[in-house]
């Protein structure tokens, strides 16, 4: 029993080691994986196991905003998300306080793959400001963040760095899988 026990801590302690590598991926993988967007709007690229956190990285596509009605979005529990705007302009709407929350059901992709858990809502008292390509936007765990104003798309990456390890290490988008 003991060797078992001590075997399973060996197994862990080199699971739990960051690689020793570099990790690619490349501007191809993200075309490919973007030719599936829509329907999927945010698309996790690769969840890498960096020792003590996970990192993911995804992208996402978003079209056309309608806007007028109440600004809907997200807010992440856990998981901070770094955008950097790859292609196309809207407005990013940030912070505020959210009204009627709901829990993105811990059975949907959203929850298991993309942001662990997080929450839906319409916000109020939000700050709002146009972004674009170039533009680099870090959005803490726990802040509320939506769009409007997007007139034909906007493509961005999202770098989410999960201290709590609630993202699925070793995940690679079946578009990219070889």
């Amino acid at each position: 029993m003991k060797q078992i026990i001590l075997a399973l801590l060996f197994a862990g302690a080199v699971f739990a080691q960051a690689p020793k590598a570099a990790i690619d991926i490349t501007h191809a993988e993200v075309t490919e994986v973007l030719k599936h967007a829509p329907p999927a709007v945010d698309q996790q690229l690769k969840v890498v196991d960096m020792g003590k956190y996970n990192l993911a990285v995804g992208i996402i596509h978003r079209g056309p905003t309608k806007d007028g009605g109440p600004i809907t979005g997200i807010a992440h529990d856990q998981t901070t998300e770094t955008y950097i705007i790859v292609s196309g302009e809207g407005t990013l709407v940030t912070g505020g306080t959210m009204e009627n929350p709901k829990p993105i059901p811990a059975t949907s992709e959203a929850y298991k793959v993309l942001n662990g858990p997080s929450t839906t809502g319409a916000v109020k008292d939000a700050y709002s400001r146009k972004v674009g390509p170039g533009d680099i936007i870090i959005i803490p765990a726990g802040v509320f963040h939506g769009w409007t104003g997007i007139t034909d798309h906007v493509d961005y990456l999202s770098v989410r760095p999960d201290p709590d390890k609630v993202l699925p290490a070793g995940y690679v988008n079946p578009a990219i899988k070889k």
